[in-house]
């Protein structure tokens, strides 16, 4: 699969997609990038006159490149949107800071395993300085619609 053609694959839409790019992607391993754009829904109230990237929504944009395009990667062949659905079952996340309107973040996953249609990996997001912004594991399944 070329990697634009699996963000196109992906079950999101603006203005819930948190993917602009799939940098490097191979069977063990993902990078892909999103800017989080100053207009953002989420901004309006997240935090009174002071706008930060709310943790649930990077834990998404994690596990939309770390493990939705990353599935559908591995999935390869047997993949079929309109057959297939995929689902996060798990998370466990830290963070060490925040993310504000306009930045653009880097998320890096590494496959624990993929078996019987469940993904496990490592991920991590980091900032355009390389600074770590939040790591974790995260794990999501694929399932017949």
């Amino acid at each position: 699969m070329i990697r634009q053609d699996i963000i196109q694959e992906l079950p999101y839409s603006r203005p819930f997609l948190f993917v602009d790019e799939i940098l490097a992607i191979d069977e063990d391993h993902i990078k892909g990038s999103y800017r989080f754009k100053k207009d953002e829904f989420f901004y309006a109230g997240h935090f009174k006159d002071n706008p930060v990237t709310p943790g649930v929504i990077l834990t998404e944009c994690m596990a939309q490149i770390g493990m939705a395009c990353f599935g559908i990667y591995l999935l390869g062949d047997n993949w079929n949107r309109d057959e297939i659905g995929v689902a996060m079952t798990s998370d466990e996340m830290n963070y060490y800071k925040p993310v504000y309107p306009g930045e653009k973040v880097f998320v890096t996953s590494e496959k624990i395993y993929f078996r019987f249609g469940k993904l496990k990996c490592n991920v991590a997001m980091f900032d355009e300085d390389n600074k770590k912004i939040a790591k974790g594991v995260i794990a999501g399944v694929s399932f017949k619609k």
